[in-house]
């Protein structure tokens, strides 16, 4: 009998057999190095290894999708597949929230930011970050700065060496409807208070751009909330990425600032209050799928 994978019957679930055989690779780092890596290395080996579906109608057409009933998760910071459902459940709140600071302060502009200092060995990776995220907090606390709510990421790619790290923040900021005419800060000028607050003696690389007052703050969600360290980074080389696992444990990789922390809370409280009063509505016709690492697929059971 011919085996039926989960990416051909469902091509839009591709992303979940690519996640998992990169945390096959992971896991493998992780069993390969010593101490407690290894727990590592054991909950990632069963990280969604079984998925089951219950079958929904969409909501446009005439057909049933697949929507994830059952799975059990290792919840391992660098766990590919857990990195990529944190990243969709960060958007998923933001998608909610933004659009209602929208209304509710629909004259505000937007602009999105990236802060970056020069790279540091990966070794100085969480002093480097530390130092980053108290120059972030002398800036939030300047005269000059204007933003009223924003949502701050950590992002870490790895130096064109192939060693060091090069760590940055990408922030969401709201600013009052009167940005643009009183108190406007040019990209130069950004420079230099980022450069005072982080009290180094070269001028950083920063971007600034504001976003269109036609057009809704959430298209730069993605941006803002992908994942903290690409996929092919942490695959890449094993001594980087156990090195990168020590540095980065127990550090934030979100933080959520001013009036929008406000609503992220109410939204979280809600999201509780509903699970809480819901049961679960599974539909009787279920799919389940069983990861094959040998062939690198969900096959169907």
């Amino acid at each position: 009998m011919a085996q039926i994978s989960l990416s051909n019957l469902s091509p839009d679930h591709k992303a979940w057999e690519k996640h998992r055989a990169n945390a096959d690779i992971i896991s493998d780092f992780y069993r390969q190095g010593q101490g407690s890596f290894n727990r590592y290395a054991h909950r990632m080996r069963d990280c969604a290894k079984f998925l089951e579906f219950c079958l929904v109608p969409e909501s446009t057409e005439d057909l049933l999708e697949f929507k994830l009933s059952y799975a059990r998760f290792c919840r391992v910071r660098h766990c590919p597949i857990c990195q990529w459902r944190r990243s969709l459940m960060w958007k998923a709140r933001a998608y909610k929230v933004i659009p209602q600071v929208v209304a509710d302060y629909p004259k505000s502009r937007w602009l999105f930011i990236t802060l970056t200092v020069q790279n540091c060995p990966l070794e100085e990776l969480r002093t480097t970050l530390n130092w980053m995220n108290r120059g972030f907090k002398r800036l939030t606390e300047l005269k000059a700065w204007s933003p009223k709510g924003w949502v701050k990421s950590v992002e870490v790619t790895k130096g064109k060496d192939g060693e060091s790290a090069h760590p940055h923040f990408h922030v969401l900021a709201m600013v009052p409807p009167s940005y643009f005419s009183h108190g406007y800060i040019a990209k130069a000028k950004w420079g230099q208070l980022w450069q005072q607050c982080l009290r180094i003696d070269y001028t950083p690389v920063l971007h600034v751009s504001a976003i269109a007052k036609t057009d809704d703050p959430t298209v730069i969600i993605p941006e803002i909330l992908k994942y903290q360290v690409k996929e092919s980074d942490l695959v890449a080389n094993r001594e980087w990425f156990l090195e990168l696992t020590r540095q980065l444990h127990q550090t934030r990789g979100v933080a959520v600032g001013g009036v929008l922390r406000q609503y992220m809370r109410q939204m979280e409280l809600e999201h509780k209050q509903r699970i809480s009063q819901e049961g679960d509505e599974v539909d009787d016709e279920n799919v389940s799928f069983t990861w094959k690492r040998e062939l690198g697929m969900y096959i169907a059971e």
